[in-house]
């Protein structure tokens, strides 16, 4: 059967990592694939990523690349690769090597064995420090615990989806962009393969190991899950019925005739408290509402400055 295999690629800053990543990549897509293509997706870099590039297309057409207006952030560019790919088949991947190349037959496997959706599901993680996959690890079981859709712990953006599953993923309006949670929406049959992730080969990511996980954290939680408002509805009526209880305590306790210091600190803490949950709770909505702020403006996901490969 005549395939075709797009390659989604996401960059920015990678000037050392995409010659190694084409060197390596090209062999095995030609040996295993009849028809492929490598689609760049470019944030502006103040590198040269994109000479790199578009060299590489120059000599070799089956090397594409989209370049975007501004910065859209890696989620944004994995979803117009998507939607720009001709392929019957799409494979999303990071150009510093932490994917290994050496999947790609697994996934193509696995794919023509009738699965839509191939995700690498990482057993190690080299090069992260314990508080990254401290943090990780947390996000990953809250995720689980609260989110509407099941979303594998230890799964990124690395998989391979059929043409089905990208049609129906490039559909979907939302903007957030947090594509695990998206697949997993969207449904089909899907399977893992188990990986132990290297090191990143060349210079510093340009991801926040900290924060990036926090908000990969709060997509998955706020984008495909109201838990957080009902445990925020929760927080109030168990402080609530608190609050009723410590009346009738104290009440009891002035019937008794006991006595009450001057200025009583437990009326501080139960202020506290209340200040507490309340800023909490106000943070929910903030997260829910302002999500929906970015829906109804209906802003382009991204914009396309220029393409090479493309008709």
């Amino acid at each position: 059967m005549n395939q075709l295999l797009s390659l989604v690629v996401p960059v920015y800053k990678e000037e050392e990592n995409i010659p190694v990543f084409l060197q390596t990549i090209v062999p095995i897509l030609e040996r295993h694939c009849l028809q492929f293509e490598v689609i760049f997706t470019l944030d502006p870099s103040p590198d040269q990523s994109e000479i790199i590039i578009i060299d590489s297309h120059q000599k070799d057409s089956r090397i594409k690349c989209l370049k975007f207006s501004r910065r859209v952030g890696q989620p944004m560019a994995i979803l117009a690769g998507m939607q720009y790919s001709s392929g019957d088949a799409v494979i999303v991947m990071d150009v510093d090597m932490q994917d290994p190349p050496e999947l790609i037959p697994s996934m193509i496997e696995k794919w023509n064995e009738g699965f839509d959706v191939v995700m690498a599901r990482r057993r190690v993680r080299e090069g992260e420090t314990w508080l990254k996959l401290f943090v990780t690890r947390i996000g990953y079981k809250m995720i689980k615990k609260v989110s509407d859709v099941s979303i594998p712990e230890n799964t990124g953006e690395f998989r391979l989806m059929s043409r089905r599953v990208v049609n129906e993923v490039v559909k979907l309006k939302e903007c957030n962009g947090f594509l695990r949670g998206l697949v997993a929406f969207v449904g089909f049959r899907q399977t893992t393969i188990f990986f132990d992730r290297p090191a990143r080969l060349h210079g510093k990511s340009n991801y926040n190991i900290y924060l990036g996980s926090l908000r990969i954290c709060f997509n998955g939680i706020f984008c495909f899950s109201t838990y957080a408002l009902t445990l925020s509805t929760q927080f109030g009526f168990l402080l609530a019925a608190g609050s009723l209880l410590f009346a009738v305590l104290y009440f009891i306790l002035k019937i008794c005739g006991f006595p009450f210091a001057s200025g009583n600190p437990t009326i501080v803490i139960l202020v506290l408290i209340l200040g507490g949950i309340q800023l909490i709770s106000i943070g929910i909505l903030g997260e829910y509402i302002g999500r929906i702020y970015e829906e109804v403006r209906e802003r382009p996901k991204f914009i396309i400055d220029q393409m090479w490969g493309f008709k």
